[in-house]
Parts: C-alpha cells; structure tokens; sequence
C-alpha cells in the first residue's frame, strides 16, 4: 500500500495576520505572524510591489487589520487593491483553520479623481460596484495553512517538491476565484506568503456522534472559475471544453485518523448550447449548428478522466418536450466518442417522481450501484497509508446542474457515506445512517445549503426541491416555496442576470478595463421601442381599468371602450413578447454569443 502526503500541509504557508498601513505614497502590508518581519509594500504610483522589512514602515501611517490580500485590479480610475477586512471561522480540517471571507475593501491606488471625466467617473462607479456585487455573493472560503482547491485523494499523490510550493502556486487554477487578481503576485515567488488563494463555493463541517463514536463530517462544493456565469447567459461549454456551472463536490470523513473522501462533479451538458432569456418563463435551448461539438466535447471529457479517471454520466434532464433535443445529442455524442472511460444513463427526474413519487428514485440509485462500488472512494488508514482509491466519478446535471443534480448527488454521497462508516467500525453490521436520527437530521440540512450556496451563485435564488433534501419528502409548502423562488429567478434572470454575469467577468479577467477606450461598452443605446412599447402598454392597460370602474351611458359604448383598450395593451404586451430578447437586461462587456 502506497503512503500518502501529508494532506494540505504546505512549507510556504500564506500568512495568518496582517496589518495594512495606508501612506499617500504607499500601501504597507505588515506579516504579524511570529518571528516575521517582512513587509509588502506597493507604490501607489508606480504600482510597483516588493518586499521591505518593517522599520521601514512611517509611522505617521494609517493603520488597520486586515485578513488577507483578494488582489489588484485595474479600472477607469487606475488600479485597486482588494483586502478581505472580516472573517469567519467555519472550523477546521485536521487541524487547519478554514475561514469564511466575510467582508472586503476596495482601496484605490489614485488619491483624487480629478483627471477623470464625468463619464468616466460613472463608468468606474458602475465597475466598482460590479465588484462589490461579486464581493457580496455568500461563499468565498480560505485557508492560510491548507490547500482547499484539491481533493484528499490529489492532495496523497503528490511529489515532495508539490510539498514545497507555496499555497498560490500549488493550488488548481479552477478553484483559484482571484486567481486573475494575484496574476502580479504570481510573477514574484519572493511575495507568495502575502497571497490567498480563495475558493468560491459552499463548506460545512460538523463533528457527529454515532453509537458513542465521534467523527468529524465534512462537505466542500468547489465551484470552477472557467466559464463561470449566471444561469441562462452561460451554458454548454467553450472551446476548452469548460462546462458552465462546473462544481466539484467533495465528502470527507475522520475518524481516528483514518481520512474518507467521495467525489462527484456536476455541470453544464458539455456541447455548444444556449438558452437566451427573453421574456418568456422557459426559453428554448438552442442547439448550436455552425461548431463542431466533438472538439469541445472530446476535450471535456479528456480533462475529467485526467482529473477523475472514470466517467458516469447521470443525465437528469426531461427526456420530452425542449430538453428531448439536448438528452438525445448527449447520448448520441458519448456513442459517437465510443470512450470505455466514459459511460452514460438518462432519468427523466421529472417523469419518474411525478405526483410526487419520489421513493422511484431508488431505480436509479439501484442502476448505479454496482458502478458505485466499483468507483468506490478515497480511503487513507491511521497511519498515513492509502488503503482504497476512488476509481471513477459520478458526472450529473440536469438544465442549470441545481435542484435535480443537487438531490441525486445527496443520495450518492449518503451510500457512500453509510460504505466508509461500516469500514472505519462507526456503524455496526446492519446499522443504517437513515436510523441515526440527529446525525440524519445534520446530513440532510448540510446537503439543503449546499443546494442552496450552489443556486444563488448561479441562478440567484435559493435551490428548489430543498424540501425532500431536507425531510425526505416533497411538501405543500415546499411547493409553494419552489414557486417563489422560480418567481424570483425569473425576474433576475430577465431583468438583472447582465449586470450580473458582467460583474463576474470583470472579476475573473474575462473583460479589462481600457482607461483610454473611447466608447465604454456600458452606454449602449436603447432602440425607441424598449421605451416606448412598455409606456404603451401600462398606459392602454390603466384606461381598459378606468373603462370597466367607470362605465359609461350604454353597456355597448363601455364593452367597446374596454374591447379597443384591451386589445391595445394585449397587442403590445404580444409585441414586447416577440421582441423579448431586446427587453431583457444582457451582458455588455463581453459578447457571450462569441464565447459560446
């Protein structure tokens, strides 16, 4: 049996506490970690970053703690230093905190904003506000002494100069969320320890007691920065074979020692795709017709057996109606690839739990069985040595990879889970974890915001189908909450998601500020009709009211009134619907029909 690394550890870990000191002339950011007496200091002119020791710090400087250093970025105004101001201890992982960052400061490099222009002056105040907008989304994770961006089982098959690398230069560029905002840091190994690399997604961790034996549980979603977006601006993949909505979802159990992991990944369905909003609920997903779809998908799928080895792919989409195209391409595509690696099963979710029979989820966790114990899970014993390997790994989505995928990874995890409990002598023969009610109870809420976290950062709203995650059972009011959450989506994905998914970009380095760029990709002229034709609308709509509140002399004078009014505000509200991708808030900065 082969001896696993140290997991997480790392020689070059970042540092723990800082101290930021604010001169006109410089930002100094001061190591207080013991023993540590370097200092960052950045030239707020020439943006120029070294290293200095602290008796060179002014001591008439403006002094502040500060958590870790997100980046820099540029803007209209100049460039940006981003420092997280406020953390939170989620718990930690064989003995490495890991942190929530809870808050976050934009400090601007320039010391007055008198050479801008009045445009330019609102082009950065939008900027800066998309980057708060991704800054308040819930869910970016650190440590400053463990590698979170990989897998237990990466973590054990790594060399001893892997051991060596700081945690910037070791961590998995997908996972690496400021990744393009420490690109400066990168260049200088000398400065690394000053850098956190920050993983967006969701972690919990919960120490749990079963039978009298105590073991911590742990659940970590990764979410890819590679095609990241919102929900109906971004789909499919791009020419890398980057899945949209890409996250990597990670189990880990210790007992005793003895480290347990299971993996599964969810995402996009990974051919060239899109699904515009435009008004209407559920718009048609449109198949790509002018790329070749097995370059990208080939290079998908290449990259996940590297990462994973084995591919199962679980296809939750509805196998009718608009999603029948996008399953039959799917499995027409894996027939086509003819890879052994990568195998794939269709279930309609929505057909199968109809009426809410949800206890036919079990066909499919009994068709997937015996693959699952073939892929079995990451397993590494007391003594440091690996004892089982994960083989292969689950793949599923559903249309956004949210609700459906979210529900069946759940089950997954749990047989798994109830597999490695048995191992490690925490459950007794026969003993099942649905019987082991407060740990039960502890799993289901777990998974629930995991659903959660996932949803909001893609769709915007909380997850559906939360209910059953969280009882076990679809309910009355668990429906009428899905309804209000798909109202909420609804709104934002046709009124906000472009600001949205511009916000994104700009943060992960998918679009660059130009400071001399003559024409801002922001001001975009509005045709007459996005004016006009809601004003219309309203306007016919008020008077079909006023028609039937106030009635005139004859019934036929009032029904002719209402007929003409009513007939004015349908018209145009059937107008707005035909034109509905002009009405709709779209991304400005980067083309996504160029992307996809």
């Amino acid at each position: 049996m082969a001896t696993a690394a140290p997991a997480g550890t790392t020689a070059a870990a970042a540092y723990t506490s800082l101290k930021l000191h604010i001169t006109p002339e410089k930002f100094y950011v001061e190591a207080c970690d013991d023993g540590a007496d370097d200092v960052l200091a950045i030239d707020r002119v020439s943006t120029e970053v070294t290293l200095t020791v602290k008796k060179d710090v002014p001591p008439s400087a403006v002094t502040r703690p500060i958590f870790g250093i997100l980046g820099t970025i540029r803007l209209v105004a100049g460039t940006y230093l981003i420092v997280i101001t406020k953390k939170k201890k989620v718990g930690e992982i064989f003995g490495h905190a890991i942190w929530k960052a809870t808050d976050f400061d934009i400090l601007s490099y320039k010391k007055t904003m008198l050479h801008l222009t009045d445009i330019q002056l609102q082009d950065n105040k939008v900027f800066l506000s998309m980057l708060n907008h991704v800054l308040s989304v819930d869910g970016f994770y650190f440590s400053t002494t463990y590698d979170l961006t990989h897998t237990l089982q990466r973590l054990a098959n790594t060399s001893p100069e892997f051991q060596e690398m700081s945690l910037l230069e070791r961590a998995d560029p997908r996972f690496v969320w400021n990744g393009h905002l420490l690109r400066e840091f990168i260049a200088q190994p000398e400065i690394h320890r000053f850098a956190t690399p920050v993983m967006h997604g969701f972690i919990t961790m919960h120490s749990c007691s079963i039978n009298g034996k105590c073991f911590d549980w742990l659940l970590v979603s990764r979410r890819s920065c590679f095609r990241a977006g919102v929900r109906y601006y971004v789909r499919g993949i791009d020419s890398e074979g980057h899945a949209a909505n890409f996250v990597e979802t990670e189990q880990i159990v210790h007992y005793k020692g003895s480290k347990a992991s299971f993996v599964q990944t969810r995402g996009s369905i990974p051919f060239f795709w899109s699904q515009r909003p435009n008004l209407k609920y559920k718009p048609k997903p449109q198949i790509s017709k002018s790329v070749n779809h097995m370059d990208g998908f080939q290079r998908h799928f290449d990259s996940q057996i590297i990462s994973y080895g084995k591919q199962m792919i679980v296809n939750l989409v509805n196998q009718k109606g608009s999603e029948k195209p996008l399953e039959q391409t799917f499995a027409k595509m894996v027939n086509s690839m003819a890879n052994g690696m990568v195998r794939y099963v269709a279930f309609d979710f929505h057909k199968e739990c109809s009426r809410m029979r949800w206890d036919r989820l079990q066909i499919l966790m009994d068709q997937l069985a015996e693959q699952q114990d073939e892929f079995s899970y990451f397993l590494v014993d007391s003594d440091g040595k690996i004892v089982t390997q994960q083989e292969g790994i689950f793949r599923s989505n559903c249309m956004d990879c949210l609700d459906r995928t979210n529900v069946i990874q759940s089950l997954l995890a749990r047989r798994s889970l109830q597999a490695q409990l048995q191992r490690l002598g925490v459950l007794h023969v026969g003993q099942r974890i649905e019987e082991q009610a407060d740990f039960e109870k502890i799993y289901k809420n777990a998974w629930a915001d995991n659903a959660n976290a996932c949803a909001k950062q893609y769709a915007g709203t909380g997850a559906l189908k939360t209910d059953y995650t969280r009882t076990g059972k679809r309910t009355q009011w668990g429906l009428i909450m899905d309804g209000w959450n798909s109202l909420i989506r609804y709104y934002k994905n046709n009124f906000s998601d472009g600001f949205r998914q511009d916000a994104i970009d700009l943060f992960l380095g998918n679009y660059s500020v130009d400071e001399v760029e003559p024409a801002s990709p922001l001001h975009v002229k509005k045709d007459w009709k996005f004016l006009a034709l809601p004003i219309i609308m309203v306007v016919a709509f008020s008077m079909c009211i006023i028609c039937l509140l106030m009635a005139g002399d004859t019934w036929t004078e009032t029904l002719a009134y209402v007929l003409f009014w009513g007939s004015a505000s349908f018209g145009t509200f059937a107008i707005i619907l035909y034109n509905g991708k002009d009405f709709v808030d779209a991304p400005k900065l980067v083309q996504k029909e160029k992307m996809d």
